[in-house]
């Protein structure tokens, strides 16, 4: 049967057939439709909204399925509303919509079929039914009195069963749409069947949930009484009322951003403590551990800054030079940007930065900190002897603490600071452990995310530390330790780099500090002089101090006797400031001398040059060597002796020199400790000199390690080597030819100026070096006469 009646939208809500109920109608349109219907048959078409929240709704709006209903009352209310008492007889499939001033639409009425088995239709309603019941029960808001689920249980109907179940049902619109749309009456039972199943499940949970959370709460209820039980007694006896204190402790240990086993060992530890007597001595250490646990950082990290062209700006800015430990932190960070938010584990390096004292190693630190947005904090580990230094004490001792990287953490109070390890290289063991083994975990980027401290006795994650540690040497570092690092040497400056660092930073900090901005200056002679005749240094830290001294004593003399403008301290003015010179440069000899050739040294202050004197005098064979020489030098010296007796007759020395001639060889300056193989062409010149009589040349330096066959085997240093030469006015050098990929290390101001011989044998050093005609016959066995000291 097909009827066109007016539409009432209805909003989040579905009024399915077998149902009356009230409606409010405040639209328009709808109240239009309902005097519409009053006025003729009063059927009207239910339909439900999709989205209720159109006010205006057309018919694409709507569902295509409704419900034909009777308006059996109607009633306007004072504020212009209508409340209508409608009664819903059947489904309706809509066919389309009819224009007009309020909606009208064209509808089929579907007629209730009848149900295809029998026997499953029976079990279905036996189900519902039972299922109903239950779900009455279990709601918490759908209350329905006696007389309305008496009527359910007595209804045989199955339609009349399944739609006045969905009427009651507090189902969404869309499932009760579902439940209308279904035409076939089997299929309706098993949609309500299934959503009465589900619903009852669902209660069932929340039974089960709340049988928990009760349960939690009482045992809280009883913690809560317990304590405050505790608190009352401990009060009682004398004791402070800790619990409010307690009580915070609790709240930070939950907002520290534990791992959860951690927040579990600090809970547990905090019960342990609510059951001491507080300001015993055990609530004491209970206490003084939670505070470290809470106060150490778990999750809170500094926002880096990863933009490599802000790092250089800074980089640049703070340091002179050291263009390799810079490229090395640009191309971390570089990896770091390009790998931003990638699931890639991103281990932060452990660089050792390898270099003599004052060159910026640790000031460097500070700079790497700042260009990164990350808090810095340095580490001294100079004269550690106890691995506790490094792990902590466990708490069973007497005031233990946690070692120095934890006390590190708490200090920054970040999980990613830049800590800067300074001395690494001067730690050293004891009985009481040794620490070098204790740093492999914290330096060891495969291991250092669970490092395990002895106070905390919990994995705390050291992976984010960006770790840079200082050495003047990696002799003394163990080599797995060693082995965990990156290292990146720091040389020596030169002359020509202190005066550039003492320009732009060391002189206008130290005016400053002395507050002479403006009225005191030093000129580029002056810093030369302070440079080579009042420091002697590979770094610049006693230049610092020098140029401090000026500045003040500039303060003092302009307080006595002010001046206008702007004073200069020159080059002869300097002493003045100073006093007298510490120091004479080395200024090479350079006429040629029997028995003593120029060397070149390496010392943790820079290069140096080194002359090496011999001496021949009849006796019986013995070798005298002086100077402080370590045994490494003491062996050069006697493998030059030995490669001179197997070529005795290439170099016209005397026959039997061995057995006829006393030999002594002196290294000047005999205060001062002296080792390495590097000496060996140095030793071996002088000793041919001095046996041959033919005088070395003193104007050409050399470094070199000789064998017994006469090669010339490679050194260290040559950089520093090179430039003590430059400084001392000799612009001819003999090294290694294993050396010459040293040599781009020079720089080119200093490169330029020295002319560089490449030795693979000692003999291409002697016939450079030894002039061709003696000075005089070498004194022979038995003669009434004595020698001249050679190189005297």
């Amino acid at each position: 049967m097909r009827l066109e009646l007016p539409v009432i939208p209805l909003r989040s809500t579905v009024i399915p057939p077998h149902a009356t109920t009230s409606v409010e109608v405040g639209r328009a349109k709808s109240k239009r439709a309902i005097e519409e219907a009053l006025g003729a048959d009063r059927l009207i078409f239910l339909v439900a909204q999709r989205d209720p929240e159109v006010d205006d709704p057309s018919p694409d709006d709507l569902y295509g399925v409704g419900t034909l209903g009777v308006v059996k009352q109607a009633m306007r209310l004072p504020d212009g509303t209508m409340q209508v008492m409608v009664e819903a007889r059947s489904r309706v499939q809509l066919i389309d919509y009819v224009a007009g001033p309020y909606l009208r639409a064209r509808g089929e009425v579907q007629n209730e079929t009848a149900l295809r088995d029998e026997t499953l239709g029976r079990v279905l309603i036996d189900e519902i039914k039972d299922a109903f019941d239950r779900y009455v029960a279990g709601h918490k808001s759908l209350r329905l009195d006696r007389y309305q689920l008496d009527n359910l249980r007595a209804t045989s109907d199955p339609g009349v069963l399944a739609d006045t179940i969905t009427h009651h049902a507090t189902w969404s619109v869309e499932e009760k749409q579902a439940v209308l749309e279904s035409f076939d009456l089997e299929a309706r039972l098993k949609k309500v069947l299934e959503f009465l199943t589900r619903d009852l499940e669902r209660f069932e949970m929340d039974k089960r949930v709340s049988a928990r959370v009760k349960e939690q709460m009482d045992q809280n209820q009883r913690e809560y009484y317990l304590r405050e039980q505790m608190k009352a007694i401990q009060k009682e006896l004398g004791g402070e009322d800790g619990g409010n204190d307690l009580e915070e402790l609790r709240g930070k240990i939950e907002a520290a951003g534990m791992p959860e086993a951690v927040k579990q060992k600090a809970l547990k530890e905090l019960q342990r403590l609510e059951r001491m007597q507080q300001g015993s001595p055990e609530a004491t250490v209970a206490r003084t551990y939670l505070d470290w646990l809470v106060d150490v950082p778990w999750s809170k990290a500094d926002d880096e800054v990863l933009d490599i062209t802000k790092t250089r700006a800074v980089l640049d800015e703070d340091h002179y030079g050291l263009q390799d430990v810079k490229e090395r932190i640009l191309e971390y960070l570089a990896v770091r940007q390009m790998t931003q938010g990638l699931e890639v584990r991103n281990k932060a390096p452990i660089l050792v930065l390898v270099g003599p004292p004052g060159v910026g190693k640790t000031s460097l630190g500070r700079s790497i900190a700042r260009s990164m947005n990350r808090q810095f904090h340095r580490i001294s580990l100079g004269g550690v002897r106890d691995e506790a230094e490094i792990r902590g004490h466990r708490r069973t001792y007497i005031g233990a603490l946690p070692g120095k990287i934890i006390q590190a953490m708490k200090q920054v109070g970040v999980i990613n600071p830049v800590i800067l390890l300074d001395e690494i290289d001067k730690m050293s063991a004891d009985w009481r452990g040794d620490p070098a083994s204790a740093m492999l975990e914290v330096l060891d980027p495969e291991q250092n995310n669970t490092f395990t401290d002895h106070y905390l006795d919990v994995q705390y994650d050291l992976s984010k530390v960006f770790f840079i540690t200082t050495a003047n040497t990696l002799q003394t570092i163990p080599r797995p330790l060693l082995d965990r690092m990156e290292v990146i040497e720091i040389p020596g400056y030169t002359n020509y780099e202190k005066q550039n660092i003492a320009k732009q930073y060391l002189l206008p900090r130290q005016v400053k500090e002395a507050g002479m901005e403006g009225k005191l200056t030093v000129s580029d002679g002056a810093i030369d002089r302070v440079i080579n005749e009042y420091t002697r240094e590979a770094g610049v830290r006693n230049l610092e101090r020098e140029l401090g001294k000026i500045a003040r004593k500039g303060a003092k003399n302009f307080l006595e006797s002010p001046w206008e403008g702007q004073r200069v301290v020159d080059a002869p003015e300097v002493p003045a400031y100073l006093g007298i010179p510490k120091f004479r440069p080395d200024k090479a000899e350079k006429e040629p001398s029997v028995g003593t050739a120029q060397g070149l040294a390496w010392t943790p202050v820079g290069g140096t040059l080194l002359t090496i004197e011999a001496v021949a005098v009849p006796g019986t064979g013995k070798i005298v060597l002086t100077g402080s020489l370590g045994d490494v030098m003491k062996e050069s010296a006697q493998a030059a002796f030995t490669y001179l007796r197997a070529h005795a007759q290439e170099w016209g020395l005397p026959e039997d020199f061995h057995t006829k001639y006393d030999i002594h060889v002196h290294v000047p300056e005999g205060a001062t400790p002296k080792d390495g193989p590097s000496a060996g062409i140095t030793m071996t010149t002088a000793l041919a000199s001095a046996l041959s009589r033919r005088p070395a040349r003193m104007d050409i330096a050399m470094t070199g390690e000789v064998t017994l066959r006469g090669k010339v085997l490679p050194i260290g240093g040559v950089k520093e080597k090179l430039l003590a030469a430059h400084q001392a006015g000799i612009s001819k050098i003999i090294v290694p030819k294993e050396n010459e990929a040293q040599l781009q290390d020079i720089p080119d101001e200093i490169r330029r100026g020295l002319e560089i011989t490449l030795a693979e044998d000692v003999s291409e050093v002697l016939k450079t070096l030894l002039l061709p005609e003696p000075v005089m016959p070498v004194v022979q066995p038995g003669e009434n006469r004595t020698q001249p000291g050679a190189g005297a």
